[in-house]
């Protein structure tokens, strides 16, 4: 009997047998990131360029909804909001151009892109009273609820068990 019929492997596949694990390490921890990285709400072209999506803070009080909009860098000129039927819309575009000249030297860097974001609203607003701010790159909007909503705010009291 020979020693290679008792060897399970030839000297080729030892290679191969030492590169699939790594591979697979590799596959697996992309998976567990894309898996951790979703339960953030964070989007996954957020990294590409010219891609821009503001966060958005969204709460309620008795008499109105307020949501507010990191829109860093921009200027009120450069946001727009729209109310429909039953959503408001927060779109704009963001553009940067940035020139240095030296004596040795010229430098020029453009950064441009759109963002849009369209947020489903209850129908309990007041839409002729809708506000909007814009103030250090934070968009404020404020939607007062309509007299009919504030009157059904019932407050119920809780009990311990």
């Amino acid at each position: 009997m020979a020693i290679r019929d008792i060897v399970p492997f030839r000297r080729r596949s030892v290679l191969k047998r030492w590169e699939d694990p790594f591979r697979s390490l590799i596959e697996e921890m992309e998976s567990i990131w894309d898996r951790f990285v979703s339960n953030f709400d964070i989007e996954p072209w957020e990294g590409r360029p010219g891609y821009f999506s503001p966060r958005i803070d969204f709460s309620e009080t008795d008499k109105e909804y307020l949501i507010k909009a990191e829109l860093p860098g921009l200027d009120e000129k450069d946001v727009e909001v729209l109310l429909e039927d039953d959503a408001i819309t927060i779109r704009g575009e963001k553009k940067e151009d940035r020139e240095e000249r030296g004596k040795d030297y010229y430098y020029r860097e453009r950064r441009f892109g759109s963002f849009s974001r369209v947020l489903p609203l209850p129908d309990n607003i007041d839409r002729d009273k809708i506000e909007a701010k814009f103030k250090n790159g934070l968009l404020t909007l404020k939607l007062p609820k309509t007299k009919e909503a504030s009157k059904n705010v019932k407050k119920i009291e809780v009990k311990a068990a």
